[in-house]
């Protein structure tokens, strides 16, 4: 298997978990009465209508190129609260639908690298690898001619991804889906809620580059892959 084709692996595993993840939120709103991602066309595996050119190419690619590390995003799936049966809470089920598809998406893809029947060594040696080293010749030596490897690879990737953006949604802060639970429950000002929405992404970024709370994020990540990559030995 050749590092491009890869590359290419990754990033459409990566694609395809946000997608995935979007779609539930349309789903969920048109559950409880909102049409609007349907009438727009968002509710469906198709990725054009999905992709920000920016969010789901451009940065991943550079990312990924450049970094043992990529991210990216999707254009949000648009719905109206007005229209949710359940007011309150409507929206923070609509929110929530995304992190835990991502989860079950996760949860779907350790269940089918269990049954995939390489040794255990080799799952060990391919989980290891990833992210830090896929694009190495190690990794690529590991796979190469081997179609359980080559599958067992894609769950992982699967894992680590909805992992991922399943723990980064949860974040209390917008424009994350966690933020629909938070203005719920907190009485926050309107004014903090337009500031927050407006540079919600700079703080999230900046508060997990930039200070202790990276740190948390990443042992969190850590200790929930680490529960689906057991299940896959």
């Amino acid at each position: 298997m050749e590092v491009y084709l890869l590359i290419a692996l990754y990033l459409i595993v990566l694609l395809y978990s946000i997608i995935l993840h979007e779609i539930s939120h349309g789903i969920v709103a048109l559950w409880l009465g909102d049409r609007t991602a349907k009438d727009s066309g968002r509710i469906t595996l198709d990725p054009l209508p999905h992709i920000d050119l920016m969010g789901s190419i451009i940065l991943p690619l550079i990312m990924i190129i450049t970094t043992p590390f990529a991210f990216g995003w999707a254009k949000p799936v648009p719905y109206n609260p007005l229209n949710l049966i359940w007011q309150k809470w409507g929206p923070v089920c609509v929110a929530f639908a995304g992190p835990i598809t991502n989860f079950i998406l996760a949860g779907i893809a350790a269940m089918i690298g269990a049954f995939i029947g390489i040794p255990s060594s080799l799952k060990a040696q391919i989980i290891s690898e990833l992210p830090k080293k896929f694009m190495e010749g190690e990794m690529v030596a590991l796979v190469a001619g081997d179609l359980g490897a080559i599958f067992f690879l894609i769950t992982v990737m699967c894992v680590f991804w909805n992992v991922l953006l399943g723990i980064f949604n949860l974040i209390p802060l917008p424009p994350l889906d966690g933020s629909k639970l938070l203005f719920t429950l907190a009485p926050i000002k309107m004014e903090t809620q337009i500031f927050l929405e407006k540079w919600g992404f700079i703080i999230v970024f900046g508060l997990i580059f930039l200070t202790p709370l990276g740190v948390l994020f990443s042992t969190v990540v850590q200790k929930v892959l680490n529960i689906f990559f057991g299940l896959m030995l």
